[in-house]
């Protein structure tokens, strides 16, 4: 499985522990609080859980800004395909803050978009995950005719 793409081109890989305990261990090391058990599925957690998280903390030190782009980079990188929840597998890449510039994200986000892609062609696919924020914005500059009536000059905000 990706989990990163470091920008020097080596592959971070690893397994996936599923466990609620490690799941708790790493919240607690990652944003000093913990998920209830009903904020969690399996091994990923609410993204409501992450979003009202970043919206509580208060930016006054060193600490609770990198709490708080953990948590984005977790909302708009990381959702999984019901678009409910991230898988925890991907907080561990977020521990050491200062390698978090090392790692191609946009790389990493296209080439889970791509293997998404990819298992959603299959006819018995019914869901797709991935940054899919990618792939509307990828649709609306190449078929403008899918995207909405522009009231101002071609501005995708989020995506930029």
């Amino acid at each position: 499985m990706i989990l990163g793409l470091p920008t020097d081109g080596l592959l971070v890989i690893g397994m996936t522990i599923s466990s609620f305990k490690a799941l708790e261990t790493e919240c607690l090391h990652q944003f000093g609080v913990v998920p209830r058990k009903s904020e969690c599925r399996g091994s990923g957690i609410k993204l409501t859980w992450l979003r009202d998280l970043k919206k509580q903390l208060q930016l006054t030190d060193e600490e609770s800004i990198q709490r708080y782009v953990k948590c984005h980079i977790g909302t708009i990188l990381l959702g999984d395909k019901s678009g409910t929840f991230v898988h925890w597998k991907f907080l561990p890449l977020l521990c050491d803050f200062g390698s978090i510039i090392q790692f191609s994200w946009g790389l990493a986000c296209l080439a889970h978009l791509y293997r998404a892609l990819c298992r959603a062609s299959r006819f018995d696919c019914k869901e797709i995950d991935g940054s899919l924020t990618l792939l509307l914005v990828w649709a609306w500059t190449r078929f403008p005719f899918l995207a909405p009536v522009h009231r101002e000059p071609r501005s995708f905000s989020l995506a930029n």
